[in-house]
């Protein structure tokens, strides 16, 4: 495995990199202690083009390799994890459409969505449907030349913010998974109303909403073919869970690097707390820990362009990340003492911040069933 990246990528890391520091690091305490929209550091990142990282150039995006993006979706997470928790979902929504549209679809959506223009929203969640989507009540049913969309989504990432939600739905509820399509909700689609901002533990500048519809849809609004949308929604899943571990990689990043500073300058005696067997252990363990997680995060991002099926790569990686996040970030607060758990150091936001990595887009437990799955198949 060779995880280099050329010349043009690491440039393009090297501008996200200068960003991250001069704009989205200076908002994110702020939109953690405001519960506000990430707004500005998204647009600051569309200006850029990164909101189409996960694209190909036809399409407006960078054309890329994953690896290079897991590093950019890694600077941003370190920056501010609502941002990147933002603009992920966007490439949930956006990579909806790559994979299960057609080709006009694509042609319509992607340049404006990769441009900076059109935010996505991915539309998959329920109340009583979260980590096995097949168990999804909200219907589709032909009416008038069109679809009638009933039912509601949960934990929605960018719902109300979002120029358009790809929405999941059954249009043949008899068929379980396999009766699933996936349609697009341009903004301001009559029908469609949000809750209030959900009250999260972290990630409070990217917001979450639950979803009411009654709304009736175009013909034009299937994404793709009728009951195609349950392999969608799995193949997103597991490009998503590759960005996932990236975002974890960030988190636990600049946790790290603040344990780093404070253990050199913190003094305990007459000597710093660097100084002490029980510090350097413990350092030792976050950092093996952190390196372990980038490796299998690269390795699923480089499986991720190989044409072949990644799900068991990009479930380890994703499971090994966001409890690596969870270890480093506690781990870091811990080596601060009291001063971490007080709000004028970013420690405790930190740990709130990677505490959801290892829920959504498939919890832990959801992971370790993939993963054994697929290895117990292999034998």
């Amino acid at each position: 495995m060779s995880f280099q990246i050329d010349e043009t990528e690491q440039a393009i890391v090297d501008a996200v990199e200068k960003v991250c520091r001069d704009i989205l690091q200076a908002n994110a305490q702020r939109y953690d202690e405001t519960e506000t929209f990430c707004a500005e550091s998204l647009s600051a990142l569309g200006e850029m083009g990164c909101w189409g990282i996960n694209l190909p150039e036809q399409y407006g995006g960078f054309g890329i390799s994953s690896i290079a993006m897991s590093m950019i979706v890694e600077a941003i997470a370190a920056a501010c994890a609502s941002t990147s928790s933002a603009l992920t979902a966007h490439f949930l929504a956006t990579d909806s459409i790559f994979i299960g549209g057609t080709e006009e679809q694509k042609q319509h959506w992607l340049p404006k969505a990769a441009g900076g223009e059109m935010l996505g929203a991915f539309g998959l969640t329920e109340p009583a449907a979260g980590s096995n989507p097949a168990d999804m009540r909200t219907i589709a049913t032909r009416e008038k030349e069109g679809w009638r969309i009933r039912g509601n989504k949960h934990y929605i990432t960018n719902a109300k913010e979002a120029d358009f939600i790809v929405l999941y739905a059954k249009t043949a509820p008899e068929a379980g998974a396999r009766g699933i399509s996936a349609f697009m909700i341009p903004k301001g689609t009559e029908g469609v109303e949000f809750s209030s901002p959900e009250k999260t533990m972290g990630l409070r500048g990217s917001t979450i909403y639950e979803l009411a519809l009654n709304c009736w849809l175009p013909e034009s609004a299937l994404l793709g073919e009728e009951n195609k949308g349950f392999h969608t929604a799995m193949e997103v899943l597991d490009k998503g869970r590759v960005e996932v571990a990236a975002s974890s990689l960030g988190i636990a990043r600049a946790a790290m690097e603040s344990a780093l500073v404070w253990v050199k300058e913190r003094q305990i005696g007459k000597k710093p707390l660097a100084a002490y067997q029980g510090t350097q252990w413990r350092i030792a363990d976050m950092h093996t820990q952190l390196e372990a997680a980038r490796l299998l995060t690269w390795h699923a991002a480089e499986r991720r362009d190989s044409g072949e099926r990644f799900s068991l790569q990009s479930a380890t990686a994703k499971l090994f990340a966001a409890e690596c996040a969870g270890f480093v970030t506690d781990a870091a607060l811990q080596l601060h003492g009291g001063y971490g758990y007080i709000r004028d150091l970013p420690l405790e936001r930190y740990v709130r911040d990677a505490r959801i990595l290892r829920i959504f887009e498939g919890t832990s437990e959801i992971q370790k069933i993939i993963i054994s799955r697929a290895v117990l198949d292999a034998v």
